[in-house]
């Protein structure tokens, strides 16, 4: 595979959804190296100078597909690929509770084969960007971190993991067990580790950090405000789940005197550099906060559709000009759930919740794709397709069945998400033919099977 400085591929004959700006109903796209040099209708040979098809370039054929940004993922939970079917008909917080004691078994071995099927599982449905929110990290089980850390660049995604954090047990008022904590100042250290050793905030970087104590639940009121502190010392992100259950709304109001966004808000946890998984219980005067200080939100439809949560109000969240993303969320709350169809998903639930007009199939493939960079503070280099920006692309195949709809972005969101023709990372192919061309699709399996079998097997058990 040639390197960034001299890869170049021309993809041509597509219907192109920049996300920003015309469609085009069949057009080109030139990569040179990692970035997006042109995107314009007909052949590259007739763009002009700015469009022209470099020498030994690589051309893509992409007659019948569908071109879109590369999806984001803005929440998951990958070591949970080893817990899935866990509880399945149980509320958020009686689901954790049956988990946190699988979950404190694991050790880098289950991270990285849980990691690596997760990472393979988000590629083939054309994600090209996701985080992670790693928050139990039982003592010497090995380096949890590193491992998922490590199979991202095996899988070629752009990864975003967030250091977690639990502090608060149950002897102190939290959910979890006491076992699974971490103390406030053991947190912090390996926290600033991690940015330290892996984050890069360079414009195309395949890595970058955030802090992210796990909820109101099971962190305490100082480690929240420490870590938000600790992450913009350092100039990255924060991360934290919030308003998820009617179940934590009464928590906060026992524990706290106020609701869930309150609480944060109280602690200095909205503003731009800040995004929040779920928020499904909002009050107006919520949504009117995050549209305020441009706290980003990860919707993650779903997982909770499973957990019978609720449904959160994008539909007014993106009125009122909050960045709204989607988010996969954890396999074992969110089993085999491809990102792609969390727009699907998204969008039936906000019609029926609103009616039909709530989200549009094009608001739906922008909260996969802007709205995700947005929350992830990447918006200047993914989630459209635009001159200048990352080659994070998507193709999908709409033949066959597809073909009896005329519109390609209805085609591409209403019904079964079509085959994934290709999908590149920095101008890289990741997918091609529905299979994965990083790792293989068979090791990545049983990868995650294993990852599952040693997770419940005697061996892990304290």
């Amino acid at each position: 595979m040639r390197d960034h400085a001299t890869r170049r591929v021309v993809i041509e004959n597509a219907y192109i959804v920049p996300v920003v700006g015309e469609e085009i109903p069949s057009g080109h796209i030139v990569i040179e190296g990692d970035r997006i040099t042109a995107v314009g209708p007909g052949g590259a040979a007739d763009a002009g100078e700015a469009g022209a098809v470099p020498d030994r370039a690589e051309r893509i054929d992409a007659t019948g597909c569908l071109a879109t940004p590369g999806l984001v993922n803005t929440h998951h939970h990958l070591y949970q690929w080893a817990s899935q079917g866990v509880t399945p008909d149980g509320t958020l917080f009686e689901w954790l509770v049956a988990s946190y004691p699988l979950w404190a078994r694991m050790d880098a071995e289950v991270v990285a084969g849980a990691a690596t099927a997760g990472l393979a599982w988000l590629a083939r449905s054309g994600c090209t960007t996701t985080t992670d929110h790693h928050y139990i990290f039982p003592k010497g089980r090995g380096d949890l971190f590193d491992a998922e850390i490590e199979a991202a660049r095996q899988v070629g995604v752009r990864f975003h993991p967030c250091r977690g954090s639990m502090d608060r047990g149950q002897s102190q008022g939290g959910l979890p067990p006491d076992d699974v904590v971490e103390r406030a100042d053991e947190i912090l250290q390996a926290t600033e580790d991690a940015i330290r050793k892996y984050h890069d905030p360079s414009f195309g970087s395949m890595l970058r950090i955030a802090v992210a104590p796990c909820s109101p639940f099971s962190v305490s009121g100082e480690l929240m405000v420490r870590s938000a502190e600790l992450a913009r010392a350092h100039g990255v992100r924060l991360h934290t789940h919030i308003a998820e259950t009617a179940d934590e709304d009464e928590h906060c109001r026992d524990q706290f005197g106020v609701l869930p966004v309150e609480y944060l808000d109280q602690l200095g946890w909205l503003g731009p550099d800040v995004w929040l998984a779920h928020c499904v219980h909002l009050t107006d005067k919520d949504v009117r906060r995050f549209a305020e200080t441009g706290t980003g939100i990860a919707h993650c439809p779903s997982s909770n559709g499973r957990l019978g949560a609720g449904i959160a109000r994008v539909s007014e969240l993106l009125r009122a000009g909050a960045p709204v993303g989607l988010g996969a969320d954890g396999a074992a709350s969110s089993e085999m759930t491809p990102l792609a169809g969390e727009i699907r998903m998204a969008m039936l639930m906000q019609r029926a919740r609103y009616g039909p007009r709530a989200l549009t199939a094009r608001q739906a493939l922008e909260l996969a794709t802007l709205g995700g960079a947005r929350c992830l503070g990447r918006q200047a280099e993914i989630g459209s397709l635009e001159a200048g920006k990352l080659a994070d692309i998507a193709l999908w195949r709409l033949g066959g069945y597809h073909a009896a709809i005329d519109d390609p972005v209805v085609a591409f969101a209403y019904g079964q998400t079509p085959p994934l023709a290709r999908l590149l990372v920095g101008g890289r192919t990741v997918v091609e033919g529905g299979e994965l061309r990083t790792v293989s699709d068979a090791a990545a399996a049983e990868a995650g099977a294993r990852a599952h079998r040693r997770l419940l097997s005697a061996d892990l058990r304290r």
